[in-house]
């Protein structure tokens, strides 16, 4: 019989890039990816929403190719490419036939590392982008989720919306996204990973020969986001239903604290979940309610949403409130065995995904320094008792609850909000 592949091949390069390589020798394709520990919280106020416009620019020309040269490349291939920005990382993706997949590190070193940022494909992409812009503004819900990053952090870059403003966007220069990469795009803060049937050993060649030249720089490293917590509310005439976003502040991903993912999948994932069962199956006060805890670099979020009638969102904002006071009286332990199998399985269909197991990877790389295990991480969550995740949501209470509202709103709602907080909070 023959030995299990490593999870995860680890290596570095004399300029601090990392090489990771994640063997799937089940699959015919391959994903590469370069991630870069770059984002909206790495900017400063002038010119937040650049890291995106970097993300978007990098594929409209290079020194060697322009836009079009760049798709039919890659999509001669069988190729499809991506990328994404979040508050925390940059990330740069392409996937195909598993033997194309020193081809991919070359175009994605080239996209990532000579972008050349033609004038003309600037200004077209400054448009697509303001578009974009515009179906935010236009979106009850990702209002409600800007106002509450902004709850949450005050005036920290973690508050910062990852697209930026409509007005920042219209005024970033050609000079200013070329000293953004030059500053950013260092060989510390740069994770070149793969995942399928692939030779390790001529990845880790492919992406010396590419990567090896990189200035290693610094690792861009953050200042810690202090809570202020805040409750904020935003009246759009236009939409027909009221948006909640609630949460608190929980530890950022260095903590790597399992009790407060354990409790918000307890909390509010699936449909037997106390707020699921509540708010949708009990009362129909919502078609979609959920919980997650979001951890980023320097911040964590515990987060509550939901879309609902606007005559219904102060009963909404009570009862959710409730179930959080009843969670801190007490965690049932057939409950708490539902959540650690509900976690148990999404990591291991994660685990099944090259791209989704790609990005868990390299960002344990990029925040944490070392990539963990399955193992280590179902011993994380094995180890969380019910008693530490009835601690979370005293924890939470006691911090205080940051609300965000948008859309339909009742007259004073931020006020009728802080009414229901104090009064539910008093009743626990």
């Amino acid at each position: 019989m023959q030995a299990a592949p490593p999870e995860a091949l680890v290596s570095t390069l004399a300029n601090g890039v990392r090489v990771l390589c994640l063997p799937m020798p089940h699959l015919q394709t391959a994903c590469v990816s370069v991630f870069v520990r770059s984002g909206s919280a790495h900017e400063d106020r002038a010119e937040n929403g650049i890291s995106h416009f970097v993300e978007h620019m990098v594929f409209k020309g290079t020194a060697q190719r322009d836009a079009r040269r760049i798709n039919v490349d890659a999509e001669r291939l069988g190729a499809e490419v991506n990328a994404h920005t979040d508050k925390d990382h940059t990330a740069f993706h392409m996937r195909g036939l598993a033997r194309d997949a020193p081809a991919f590190v070359r175009m994605l070193g080239e996209i990532v590392l000579q972008p050349s940022f033609p004038a003309h494909e600037l200004e077209q992409e400054r448009q697509v982008l303001l578009h974009e812009c515009a179906e935010d503004e236009d979106d009850g819900l990702s209002i409600a989720f800007e106002r509450f990053d902004r709850a949450c952090f005050g005036a920290h870059p973690a508050a910062w919306p990852v697209i930026g403003t409509r007005r920042q966007i219209e005024r970033l220069t050609r000079e200013q996204l070329v000293a953004y990469v030059q500053r950013q795009y260092s060989g510390a803060n740069i994770v070149v990973g793969v995942a399928g049937a692939v030779d390790a050993e001529a990845i880790q060649r492919e992406v010396e020969a590419v990567f090896g030249a990189v200035a290693r720089g610094a690792p861009n490293t953050l200042a810690p986001a202090p809570y202020s917590g805040d409750i904020v509310a935003h009246r759009q005439a236009a939409e027909l239903q009221a948006h909640l976003v609630m949460g608190f502040a929980i530890p950022p991903a260095a903590a790597e604290d399992a009790a407060c993912s354990l409790a918000a999948t307890l909390f509010g994932e699936g449909m037997s979940s106390p707020l699921v069962q509540r708010v949708r199956e009990q009362l129909g006060l919502a078609y979609h309610v959920s919980c997650a805890a979001d951890v980023f670099d320097v911040c964590g979020q515990f987060v509550i949403e939901a879309s609902t009638a606007p005559g219904q969102v102060m009963e909404l904002l009570s009862e959710v409130m409730s179930l959080l006071v009843a969670q801190a009286g007490h965690v049932d332990a057939d409950e708490l065995a539902r959540a650690r199998n509900q976690i148990m399985v999404r990591r291991l269909r994660a685990h099944e995904r090259p791209a989704r197991r790609l990005e868990d990877a390299a960002l344990d790389l990029l925040l944490l320094g070392r990539v963990r295990s399955l193992q280590a991480l179902r011993d994380g969550t094995d180890a969380v008792s019910a008693s530490d995740v009835r601690a979370v949501f005293e924890r939470l209470l006691a911090s205080g609850v940051s609300v965000s509202l948008a859309g339909a709103l009742p007259r004073a709602a931020s006020t009728r909000a802080r009414e229901i907080i104090a009064r539910r909070g008093r009743s626990g």
